[in-house]
């Protein structure tokens, strides 16, 4: 299953953020009509929910191990301190891309300026002759005013 397809916990969050869902996210950035920042968040996207679908597998494996229904006998003490150590890189991996997605929405302007295009205002048009007219010449000299510059 590809990343794409894979859920993550992040995925209310983009769709917030970018102001459309995934689905048109991906379409966007398959067409080549994505933004740097769009593109960067779905990879981001992408590597948190690998990481998190190996938290829930090793997850998943410990409950496994550990259900009150199983036998005793397999359970493996080094085999457990491994899937901890696996879950503790894990979800310092999970963390991280949470925090790289979180700072990278941040730094991008609000869903409502980043996708709203400029309004297209009417340019003036010029009907008239740009140049002056030239006025009448006056009967005397121009005195300056006396009440100053």
């Amino acid at each position: 299953m590809s990343a794409s397809a894979k859920p993550s916990s992040q995925d209310a969050r983009l769709e917030e953020a970018f102001g459309i869902s995934l689905a048109r996210l991906y379409a966007a950035a398959a067409a080549g009509d994505a933004t740097p920042a769009e593109h960067r968040a779905l990879e981001l996207r992408s590597f948190l929910a690998l990481a998190e679908e190996q938290v829930a597998c090793v997850r998943d494996r410990v409950h496994q191990y550990t259900a009150p229904e199983a036998d005793m006998g397999t359970l493996s003490a080094s085999e457990l301190r491994f899937d901890a150590q696996w879950m503790d890189t894990a979800l310092s991996v999970r963390i991280r891309y949470v925090t790289a997605l979180g700072e990278l929405l941040r730094a991008m302007p609000p869903a409502s300026t980043a996708q709203a295009s400029p309004p297209k205002l009417d340019q003036p048009r010029i009907t008239t002759d740009p140049t002056p007219p030239i006025p009448p010449a006056t009967a005397g000299p121009v005195i300056p005013s006396a009440r100053g510059c």
